[in-house]
């Protein structure tokens, strides 16, 4: 399908979050996946990966996740600045923000004549994390977190009991976890501790490790890190995912 891109600034009890739209061209009414980027907001290869699930029939919503923290637009760039921007921007915005803004997203979606009330969310690295968050609202029904970070140790800051790991009771649709094997960012005994926890619950998920490293399917910058033909395989679990129980 043709794509279309907009954006709509919502209101968080944080402040305006910029959230960029992107679906199929016309009137339709479609699933909507809530698209979580990297600590670098909608980079390039973020929004060409919105513009692929949205090709599929999907409306996908990219919202500015430390909005709280820099002027509207902004943009990190694949550098030593970006990263250390972003990960400060990480440790500085405490889980709370993220849940309000899910709610915002959720809210606003539901009122718009393109969405047709099924929800899923989708995300890269802290995206995947942000993903694996949005599955404690009750209307997310499917989850794909790609190399989620800080799932296995706490980064960003949470209250008592908030941490995402101790609330998967709270998750009711289905998981789809994937993971680099040779991801430094999740090591080995990292994926052990979330797959054990997992495992211990009643949650339907799958759970797919490759031998690829941290951010492979990200088509820019940091070179080495990209996988074309595994990204495809990523790209083709989670449309199956979301086929399933959006549709």
């Amino acid at each position: 399908m043709n794509v279309q891109s907009h954006f709509a600034d919502l209101d968080t009890p944080t402040g305006v979050m910029r959230t960029y739209i992107h679906r199929p061209v016309g009137d339709g009414h479609y699933p909507t996946i809530l698209f979580y980027s990297e600590i670098f907001q909608q980079t390039g290869p973020i929004e060409r990966a919105a513009k692929l699930m949205a090709s599929h029939g999907y409306a996908v919503m990219v919202p500015e996740v430390f909005h709280e923290l820099n002027p509207i637009g902004t943009v990190l760039g694949y550098d030593d600045a970006g990263r250390e921007k972003g990960n400060a921007d990480k440790e500085a915005k405490d889980v709370q923000g993220y849940d309000s803004d899910n709610v915002a997203l959720i809210k606003f979606a539901a009122q718009q004549d393109w969405c047709n009330g099924q929800f899923g969310a989708m995300g890269y690295c802290i995206g995947g994390h942000l993903a694996f968050r949005a599955a404690l609202q009750p209307e997310v029904k499917a989850t794909a977190c790609f190399y989620a970070t800080d799932l296995h140790i706490q980064v960003i800051p949470n209250a008592p009991g908030q941490h995402s790991m101790e609330r998967l009771d709270d998750i009711k649709g289905e998981l789809l976890m994937i993971w680099g094997k040779q991801d430094n960012h999740v090591p080995s005994a990292g994926l052990a501790k979330i797959h054990k926890a997992l495992g211990e619950t009643n949650i339907s998920h799958t759970w797919h490790e490759f031998n690829a490293g941290h951010a492979f399917m990200r088509d820019e910058g940091d070179g080495g890190r990209y996988d074309a033909q595994t990204a495809q395989l990523g790209y083709q679990l989670a449309l199956n995912l979301f086929s399933r129980k959006l549709r």
